[in-house]
C-alpha cells in the first residue's frame, strides 16, 4: 500500500481543509452505526472525543475516544455477516483529525518517520505497544465482524484499539467474538448494532516514564437486533433482540459472562465512568420490559 513520507503528510495536513470528523454531535451519515441514531447516554461527564471513523471516503464506524488515556471508551458499528476471515495485511493507522483543527478527516498510515510529534499528545502511537510483553493491540470493532475489505481495513486504527492481555485477547474474548458472529450470522435478519467498550482502573502502560495508555480492567460488548429469527432455538432466541457480555482483561479468571444489556449497564454504573443514567441502546433496543428474564441468565451474585 502506498505510504506517504513524513514531509508529505505534514504538507497535506497544512493545505487540506476538509472538515475534521471529531464532532460534538455525530452527523446523520455517522449516526447510521447507532441504533435509532442515538449514542449511548450517561457518558457526558468527561471530555471524551467523538470520532466518525472515515476510510477511503466513507464513514465506517464511530468511536468515543479518551484523549487522556489514549484509548477508546467504546466503538459502535453495524455488524456485517462474514466468514470471520481477517485482513492482516493492513498497516496500522492514526487519526489526524484528533490533533489538527483542519486536515484529513480520514484515518492515515503512520509516517515512516515520527515527524508529527503532536500525535502523542492526544492518541496512541505504535511505539506505545512496541515494548509491551503482556499486552497486545485488541480491536473493539473486530475485523471479523465486518465483510467488505474496506470495512475490515478501517478497523486497523489505533483509535479502535485497547491494550488487551494476550491470553484474554486470543482466548475468551476471541471466542466471544466468534460466538457473536455465528449467532448474528444465523439468527439476525436485519441490522445488528454493536457497541464494544472498555473500563479502566487507573493502571497504565508507561513509555519514557510517562503514562501513555490506560489499561482496561474489563472489556464489554452489547448488540441490538430487533429483526431476528423467531423460529430459532430457544437458547439463541432468548438472546434477542439484545444481549451483552463482559470479561476481565487478565490472564486468569477471564471467562466472558453473557447477560442482559440491563445487567451490563448496572455493572458498569457500579464500577466505571458510566453515570446513573447510562443506557447502551435507545429504549433498551425496543424492548423496555426486558423479557430476557433472569431465569436463563447468571444471577446478580455472579456479576462483580
Amino acid at each position: 500500500m502506498f505510504l506517504l513520507r513524513a514531509t508529505e503528510v505534514v504538507t497535506c495536513l497544512l493545505i487540506v481543509f476538509t472538515k475534521a470528523e471529531v464532532q460534538e454531535n455525530f452527523s446523520p451519515e455517522c449516526k447510521q452505526f447507532l441504533y435509532m441514531g442515538t449514542e449511548p447516554r450517561g457518558l457526558e461527564e468527561k471530555p471524551f472525543k467523538k470520532i466518525c471513523q472515515y476510510y477511503q471516503g466513507k464513514p465506517r464506524f464511530v468511536t468515543l475516544y479518551d484523549t487522556f488515556s489514549h484509548i477508546p471508551v467504546y466503538s459502535a458499528y453495524t455488524f456485517k455477516r462474514s466468514d470471520g476471515s481477517k485482513k492482516a495485511d493492513v498497516p496500522w493507522m492514526y487519526e489526524p483529525q484528533l490533533s489538527t483543527v483542519s486536515g484529513y478527516r480520514e484515518m492515515q498510515q503512520f509516517p515512516s518517520e515520527n515527524a508529527l510529534t503532536n500525535f502523542e499528545d492526544v492518541q496512541a502511537v505504535l511505539d506505545d505497544y512496541s515494548n509491551t510483553v503482556i499486552f497486545e493491540r485488541g480491536q473493539l470493532n473486530p475485523d471479523e465482524h465486518q465483510d467488505y475489505p474496506e470495512d475490515k481495513a478501517a478497523t486497523y486504527t489505533l483509535t479502535n484499539v485497547v491494550p488487551q492481555v494476550r491470553e484474554f485477547n486470543i482466548g475468551p474474548w476471541k471466542n466471544h467474538e466468534h460466538t457473536i458472529r455465528r449467532r448474528l450470522n444465523n439468527y439476525c435478519r436485519g441490522t445488528a448494532y454493536m457497541v464494544t467498550g472498555a473500563t479502566t482502573s487507573g493502571q497504565t502502560i508507561r513509555r519514557y516514564n510517562i503514562n501513555r495508555l490506560g489499561i482496561p480492567s474489563y472489556l464489554w460488548s452489547a448488540y441490538c437486533c430487533v429483526d431476528f429469527d423467531h423460529n430459532a432455538p430457544y437458547s439463541e432466541r432468548s438472546k434477542f433482540p439484545a444481549f451483552a457480555a463482559y470479561g476481565l482483561n487478565d490472564r486468569e479468571n477471564n471467562n466472558v459472562k453473557e447477560m442482559t444489556v440491563q445487567q451490563l449497564e448496572e455493572f458498569l454504573k457500579r464500577g466505571s465512568y458510566a453515570s446513573s443514567l447510562f443506557q447502551v441502546f435507545y429504549g433498551n433496543c425496543g424492548h423496555p420490559n426486558s423479557a430476557n428474564s433472569a431465569s436463563h441468565l447468571p444471577g446478580k451474585e455472579n456479576v462483580p
